[in-house]
């Protein structure tokens, strides 16, 4: 592995080492969907789009993704003398974990990591993996010429909306806004390609990533992955607590709830009894158990409880030092103890396939914290014997605070209304689908008034106003009888003719998948994948029938969506 921490060293390599060359030395054997991945790339990039975003949920082998697509990218026709590559990642793990990656992969280039007072890069190696922290300091970010860089790769680009990420990015192409609206943008002879990855391509604090990326244009999701068997199968365990949520405060900034607020509800000597007594009672066979808590306090007390009923448990967090977090992670990925406790450390970019069970002991209100945070251990360890992996929820029923992510929120099922002990995410899968009404289930209609309209266009401010007679909900006529209820920020259903033999009417509901002003501007769909929610023979009884599917189970408590 070669990486080097000063100019001189890099200059005395080059002379020892061979020219650029994009060629493995050991041919690489990409997984079907990396190689589709990175040919929707090149089209991309080929079709004249610069700004790129891929989705792959943790455990896909981005690293490997991105290293392979930097082989694959030739410098522009415009600007030959552009053949290096920039990585900016936003820990110094994954900092050292890239770097490895391409040595492996590549051992002909020259690798240099541009990352504190440790290493210093030259700006002259073939790829440089560089944390965002670093670039933001003028002098350190001068080194990178964007004449001479064929392409930058954003690793967890979910972030790189954020000024910090905006102010170095646009030192590389002139469409991306510095901060500073004197800033003079840079005008290489070419356009440099900015492509990011990310498990998680939404921002909670509504940040647009259009003002980055032009398109998403790869997405896979992590349950496709489990279905093929790239990622490794789950088992879930939602725990139900009495834990009053309604007084922690939000942070503004990042729509989630404030750490130490939270920590006031959840540190507590109970919660964190229970904790440890869930994971006794199901997961004390598991090998490597990674706990995710609230803060720092949390983080201590938390270790503390674990020891006190016998388990050797150990912590680390951000002010753990860097040799000791290496030694912990090391010794974690050996086996050495079965569970592990951090904070904040290893919800991205953790690699540690070995991890068996994930428990979350820290509610959320960030889909991406919360999938960052499951993914930790869905990777495969065919060398550890691992079968599966058992995520632990103790936030599903948590919420008398709107908008906590769990498990079954993901799915569309309410886990208010559930005890899930031990399920497949297969099966839960399958529960969300089959939770529809059946006919004998869907309300008869008392009674039905008709009223013709000359104009047939013609609607009342409450949606269309036949079906407005039918329902006090907010029904919109899209035409061909189709018709389409809104659920206030919960996704939307869609009522259409079946045209086959399930009945004259079918009902679909899509779930939320990102904010819309994110989603609009990255040209993707804010919604996840529908899922059918019932069959009506006439339409008064699907629109009736929806209705008190939402109220049940999307919007309870909600008396009317107008």
């Amino acid at each position: 592995m070669r990486w080097f921490s000063t100019p001189f060293d890099y200059l005395r390599s080059r002379l020892i080492h061979r020219a650029y060359h994009d060629a493995p030395t050991v041919a690489t054997v990409l997984r079907p969907y990396q190689e589709q991945c990175l040919d929707t790339c090149l089209e991309a990039l080929a079709s004249g789009v610069s700004r790129i975003g891929v989705s792959l949920p943790t455990g896909s082998g981005k690293t490997t993704v991105f290293v392979s697509l930097l082989s694959r990218l030739v410098p522009s026709a415009w600007n030959p003398v552009a053949t290096r590559s920039l990585i900016i990642v936003n820990s110094v793990e994954l900092a050292r974990q890239s770097a490895s990656q391409v040595a492996s992969l590549f051992p002909r280039w020259s690798v240099e990591i541009e990352q504190g007072a440790k290493y210093k890069a030259s700006g002259f190696a073939d790829v440089t993996i560089a944390t965002y922290q670093t670039l933001n300091s003028a002098e350190r970010l001068a080194k990178f010429n964007p004449h001479k860089l064929k392409a930058v790769i954003i690793d967890e680009a979910h972030h790189a909306a954020a000024p910090s990420y905006r102010k170095l990015l646009a030192h590389f192409h002139p469409d991306i806004k510095h901060p500073d609206p004197l800033f003079a943008p840079p005008s290489p002879p070419h356009r440099i390609p900015i492509v990011g990855f990310s498990a998680t391509f939404s921002r909670h604090d509504g940040l647009a990533l259009g003002s980055i990326f032009e398109r998403i244009v790869y997405h896979r999701d992590f349950l496709e992955m489990i279905k093929e068997q790239w990622l490794c199968p789950v088992r879930v365990t939602s725990v139900r607590a009495s834990i009053d949520l309604k007084n922690v405060t939000i942070n503004t900034r990042t729509g989630d709830f404030n750490p130490t607020s939270l920590a006031h509800v959840i540190n507590t000597e109970t919660i964190n009894n229970l904790v440890v007594k869930t994971w006794i009672d199901r997961a004390s066979t598991r090998k490597s158990t990674l706990v995710f808590c609230v803060n720092v306090a949390h983080v201590h007390t938390l270790t503390q409880s674990f020891r006190q009923f016998g388990v050797d448990a150990r912590y680390l967090h951000s002010g753990t030092p860097i040799a000791e977090r290496k030694a912990l992670i090391a010794m974690f990925k050996a086996g050495h103890f079965p569970v592990l406790v951090n904070c904040a450390i290893l919800t991205e970019g953790a690699d540690i396939p070995n991890i068996d069970c994930v428990l979350i002991a820290r509610p959320t209100r960030s889909r991406n914290v919360f999938a960052q945070m499951i993914g930790r251990g869905m990777r495969l360890s065919p060398s550890t014997d691992k079968g599966d992996c058992h995520i632990i929820d103790l936030v599903g029923s948590l919420s008398k605070m709107s908008g906590v992510v769990s498990i079954p929120s993901l799915l569309g099922l309410n886990p208010a209304e559930m005890d899930i002990e031990d399920k497949s995410l297969e099966s839960l899968e399958a529960r969300a689908s089959e939770s529809t009404f059946p006919d004998s289930d869907v309300p008869t209609p008392t009674s039905i008034t008709y009223k013709e309209e000359e104009d047939p266009f013609s609607v009342s401010s409450h949606g269309s106003s036949h079906v407005a007679t039918l329902s006090r909900n907010s029904w919109v006529s899209c035409g061909d009888d189709i018709y389409v209820l809104e659920c206030i920020g919960k996704g939307f259903i869609r009522i259409e003719p079946s045209g086959g033999e399930q009945g004259p009417f079918t009902a679909h509901y899509a779930p939320p998948m990102m904010d819309r002003r994110t989603a609009n501007s990255l040209h993707v769909s804010p919604y996840m994948r529908s899922r059918q929610v019932l069959t009506a023979e006439t339409l008064s009884d699907a629109i009736s029938g929806c209705d008190t599917w939402v109220k049940a189970k999307i919007l309870p408590g909600q008396l009317s969506l107008a």
